[in-house]
């Protein structure tokens, strides 16, 4: 009897372990828009202040450049499960498979985000010149991850 209840438990965990995996992956994709729409809001925050959309304020750009600062320097690492890509998950990711397979090489792009970062905490309070002279590589580290790794659509 022992044993049989043993298969039933058993059972019971695989059946469940499944869609939990599957949601695991879903929660992952939807972690990681969230995360890059908290980088969107910081970046797009200096990025209108560097152009002369927003007025230049010190504070907030500091405010925003340690932001995502802290979000350069966050393991971020479970948003990023095997079988989340564009492909695996047509319709709710742009990111493409070559991710997951070229390690080394992102790391260089993460590091471009990690260092633009870091200079713009040291950099973004000290007026409109120093900002615009400083945020360049921010852009740069953005579009350089996008142009090899996100897809123009879902």
């Amino acid at each position: 009897m022992r044993s049989r209840y043993a298969v039933l438990a058993f059972a019971s965990a695989v059946a469940t372990l499944t869609p939990a995996l599957a949601d695991d992956v879903d929660d992952a994709i939807k972690a990681r828009q969230g995360y890059y729409q908290v980088v969107s809001h910081n970046s797009g925050a200096l990025f209108a202040m560097a152009k002369g959309g927003i007025e230049y304020d010190a504070d907030k750009a500091l405010a925003h450049a340690k932001n995502l600062d802290a979000l350069a320097n966050m393991n971020n690492s479970s948003m990023w499960m095997p079988g989340s890509s564009k492909e695996d998950r047509k319709g709710k990711t742009r990111a493409l498979p070559v991710i997951w397979t070229t390690f080394p090489a992102i790391g260089e792009k993460g590091q471009a985000f990690k260092d633009a970062t870091a200079n713009l905490v040291a950099t973004a309070g000290d007026g409109i010149d120093s900002l615009r002279a400083n945020v360049g590589p921010l852009g740069a580290s953005c579009k350089g991850c996008h142009e090899t790794y996100r897809a123009k659509d879902f």
